[in-house]
């Protein structure tokens, strides 16, 4: 195997991109595609630097009858991939463009689940104030109805916004490879969206937090059934406006990460995601049939609401231990 074959074999193993590794170098992209394609030879100074950044010796690097396996073993943190992907500019630019139209319509919806048990809980709320006109039975289910549209109406834009980034899945569980000048451009924008990234989850964060305030003082104050149903209306739309917020800029960090693998998107994350995914797709279906059964059964949404906060909860501990078993799983193999 000649040094050409090596720099490329050693790259693809770290999970670097040309320009990365042009860059941990110190280097151009150029320079690292010719040397790859065996137009040019790295100086000394470059293969005993390279060898340090692959974990190999430098006699590997330059002894062609040295194959992989008579090399000390090293450390991979991300496993070697033969399909991956190259992600041209345009096709980087194209996706970012797409999340950022679609991302404030994503928030908007997952506000709108959030807001459906609220508008709930509150005909609920205005069915026990003494006098009022219609029965609780009739407010009941005009508060089953409102939850079941708005929930219908966000699936809907769910699925189409979903749609709209299929061609783009492979960003989720495919090893890629940035062409020339995306992984600055895209640093660059995420550099741009910094301030706006730390204003949106300062404010998100706070607005959760403090939720849960008003239902609180009521409580301590001794209000009766009634305030605390309309508080905890208050309550969800404190969380409505936070967690929208939080989805809209996370929807556009996301997508950065998914551009420079970073974090849940490297390659050995990748593997992953199949298991992840699947695990999130029992759980919610679980959760929101539980919630359904037992509201049904009991017929006191008033009350059944608190599983959506626990579920929140509750699931990212699930998730957690799927990534350290899967992950487990992965290095035994």
């Amino acid at each position: 195997m000649i040094l050409a074959d090596k720099i490329i074999n050693e790259r693809k193993k770290n999970g670097w991109s040309q320009e990365e590794l042009a860059e941990k170098l110190s280097v151009s992209r150029q320079s690292i595609s010719k040397w790859e394609g065996a137009q040019a030879i790295p100086d000394i100074q470059k293969i005993i630097k390279m060898a340090e950044l692959f974990g190999v010796s430098t006699d590997y690097l330059l002894k062609d009858e040295l194959e992989p396996e008579e090399v000390t073993p090293k450390t991979v943190t991300d496993t070697d991939y033969d399909d991956i992907r190259k992600v041209s500019m345009e096709e980087a630019n194209d996706y970012l463009k797409i999340i950022e139209k679609i991302a404030p319509r994503r928030a908007n919806m997952v506000s709108l689940c959030i807001f459906a048990p609220a508008l709930l809980i509150f005909f609920l709320a205005l069915s026990q104030i003494e006098g009022f006109p219609l029965p609780e039975n009739l407010m009941t289910g005009i508060g089953v109805v409102s939850l079941l549209v708005l929930i219908a109406t966000a699936v809907f834009f769910f699925i189409i916004d979903a749609s709209k980034l299929k061609p783009y899945e492979y960003l989720e569980t495919t090893p890629i490879e940035t062409l020339y000048g995306v992984s600055g451009m895209v640093n660059e924008k995420r550099k741009a969206h910094e301030h706006t990234n730390v204003v949106f989850v300062a404010i998100g964060v706070t607005l959760c937090i403090l939720s849960c305030v008003p239902l609180v003082i009521v409580s301590i104050a001794g209000a009766s059934n009634t305030v605390i149903l309309f508080m905890v209306c208050v309550l969800l739309l404190f969380i409505c406006a936070g967690v929208n917020l939080l989805v809209r800029i996370g929807s556009i960090n996301e997508a950065f990460k998914k551009l420079l693998q970073e974090e849940d998107y490297s390659p050995n994350a990748k593997k992953q995601s199949p298991i992840v995914n699947t695990v999130s797709s029992i759980y919610w279906i679980s959760v929101t049939a539980g919630f359904l059964a037992w509201s049904f059964i009991t017929n006191d949404w008033g009350r059944t609401w608190i599983v959506w906060p626990i579920a929140g909860v509750l699931f990212a501990v699930v998730i957690t231990i799927v990534k350290s078993v899967a992950g487990g799983s992965e290095k035994r193999n």
